[in-house]
């Protein structure tokens, strides 16, 4: 990654209208509902954009959108890219920092993952407090990093403390389950063994995914403001492991959805 590269992705999407934006949101694993209210002026293919990766998950579409959502000017990822793909943390990172590029001054990240702390159940929503990244690297790990911001990036308060305070005062005014964990994110893509989900409730996770660490390190890197919010789709119980079913996931994710979208909504409009 050079300033060259940014420099040219960010103006090709400015030509293709993307302009202004306020707010950027990351769409998780089954995570895609939100766009349906989103009024679209411009969408694009992640294929399509130069010098982006482009999403090799089959439930994850891959289109930067962008559009109206609540009176703010919006741009959605609507899928995102792992480590477990086989790219490095910088590609992972990249869509960060072109939306940043362009303009957006807050964002906001969902995800789906498992519940290690057994007092969240599945179909329920955590507000990600804090993380623990046991990804092995950083996306700031690069020689140049200089280039684009601090190379000791301070990690006091990743989550954004007024967006917190914000999500969770509408989450109560709107009834919905809003628990406050830390996330720990691993590299996957295999699912986790007993003895690993045994370790990370030692550690202090409340929830693991495989997602959302690399691309809030960099927001800081960026002094972006950030808020993420987990689905969480399994418990996962290591004395109790039942062999993981994808689709009752992304099911479920598709489920709780509709909760996180109100949660989005109301924080836009305010």
């Amino acid at each position: 990654m050079t300033l060259q590269t940014l420099q040219q992705t960010t103006s090709f999407l400015q030509e293709k209208g993307f302009l202004n934006p306020e707010i950027g949101i990351v769409l998780g694993t089954g995570l895609g509902q939100l766009v349906n209210h989103i009024l679209i002026e411009q969408e694009i293919n992640y294929s399509d954009i130069p010098n982006f990766p482009f999403s090799t998950v089959e439930f994850h579409s891959g289109k930067l959108i962008f559009g109206t959502l609540e009176g703010k000017k919006v741009i959605v990822m609507q899928g995102r890219f792992h480590l477990y793909e086989g790219y490095s943390l910088q590609e992972v990172t990249f869509p960060i920092r072109i939306l940043k590029a362009l303009g957006i001054q807050k964002l906001f990240i969902s995800n789906a993952a498992g519940a290690i702390n057994l007092n969240f159940k599945k179909g329920e929503l955590m507000l990600i407090e804090d993380h623990i990244n046991l990804q092995g690297s950083s996306p700031l790990a690069f020689a140049t990093v200089s280039d684009f911001g601090e190379r000791f990036t301070d990690m006091s308060e990743p989550y954004n403390l007024n967006l917190r305070n914000q999500a969770i005062s509408i989450a109560e005014k709107n009834n919905i389950i809003l628990h406050k964990g830390v996330y720990t994110a691993v590299v996957g893509p295999q699912l986790e063994t007993k003895a690993e989900y045994r370790m990370l409730k030692i550690i202090g996770t409340d929830a693991v995914g495989m997602s959302t660490v690399p691309e809030v390190i960099v927001a800081n890197h960026l002094q972006l403001p950030v808020l993420a919010i987990s689905v969480l789709t399994d418990e996962c119980n290591p004395n109790d492991l039942k062999p993981v079913n994808i689709a009752e996931i992304i099911a479920l994710a598709g489920q709780a959805e509709p909760k996180m979208i109100a949660l989005f909504k109301e924080l836009i409009k305010e």
